[in-house]
């Protein structure tokens, strides 16, 4: 029978991102021939190479690749057992966790997150922030009770619920692009160097569509993993980048930063709301939650 401990499996998730034993090792501060015998037994338990060596650091084989998700997976759940106990510990009836955008989250969630504590301070919320790919596939793994994320990108076969619109806007420094004040067009946006977050965001996902909707391709120079790094890019003059208003309002932009808005409606976003069913107490707080964040589909 397999054994590994939740150790082994929070070493094996930070190798894979780390690239390197000994920065995983160090992180999770263990010894670096511990955290190599580590990976060495499990190997073994599983039959397959999860790990290439290499003179400078390891590289995911094929079939750790493989294997990672489910690794993963192991870890996010065993996250949430931990965390369930804490909160039951604290003397919480439960908790509750939230995966949304950052572009959700700033806008809409943080506001409807405080007002649901203080009407349900019995139930422990917890926002994880993803993008919109990464919310679903936590969702469909029972990490999370409750996803939220952009329509156009959505696979999960769950109900889905209106959630909240926004659109983008072009962000730019003044001291290195003139753009006119009227609305840009996708022709005038594409020849221009683009910012964007990275693979899974709904914000690269409609670059992509625009730039095929004129025979062009999206190159992709500049990808960021946040709105702040997009700005201090685009505060650099690296180029433009691709944000909601109320986000560029938010991260308290300079004079110089501006931002113009776009023509069209391949720019306008719908969020969707899904969430998974569960056991009856861990329901009845689902039902609360969901009765802040879209009021009038459920009474609390």
């Amino acid at each position: 029978m397999m054994k590994f401990d939740t150790t082994t499996v929070r070493l094996i998730s930070a190798i894979a991102e780390e690239g390197s034993i000994s920065r995983a090792a160090d992180r999770m501060g263990l010894a670096v021939a511990a955290a190599s015998r580590r990976v060495s037994d499990l190997e073994s338990q599983l039959g397959v190479r999860l790990f290439k060596r290499q003179p400078h650091g390891v590289k995911v084989t094929e079939a750790g690749t493989r294997l990672l998700s489910h690794i993963r997976q192991i870890d996010h759940l065993t996250q949430r057992l931990e965390g369930d106990a804490r909160a039951v510990n604290r003397g919480r009836d439960g908790r509750v966790i939230i995966g949304a955008p950052k572009s959700v989250v700033i806008p809409f969630l943080a506001r409807e997150i405080a007002r649901t504590q203080q009407l349900f301070p019995g139930i422990a919320l917890q926002i994880v922030e993803e993008n919109s790919r990464i919310v679903q596939q936590l969702l469909r793994d029972r990490v999370i009770d409750i996803g939220i994320y952009e329509k156009t990108s959505g696979f999960i076969d769950l109900p889905r619920y209106a959630y909240r619109q926004d659109h983008l806007v072009v962000v730019y420094s003044r001291h290195h692009f003139s753009l006119p004040a009227a609305p840009l067009g996708i022709e005038a946006l594409i020849e221009l160097p683009i910012v964007t977050l990275g693979r899974g965001s709904a914000i690269l996902t409609a670059l992509h569509r625009a730039h095929e909707s004129r025979g062009r391709t999206f190159r992709n120079d500049f990808v960021v993993s946040g709105f702040d790094s997009m700005l201090a890019l685009v505060r650099e003059g690296v180029g433009v980048g691709l944000m909601p208003p109320d986000v560029f309002g938010a991260l308290h932009p300079e004079v110089e930063l501006a931002c113009v808005e776009l023509e069209g409606d391949w720019h306008r976003r719908s969020y969707m709301l899904s969430f998974i069913e569960s056991e009856a107490q861990q329901q009845r707080m689902l039902r609360n939650v969901l009765s802040q964040l879209l009021p009038g589909e459920f009474e609390a």
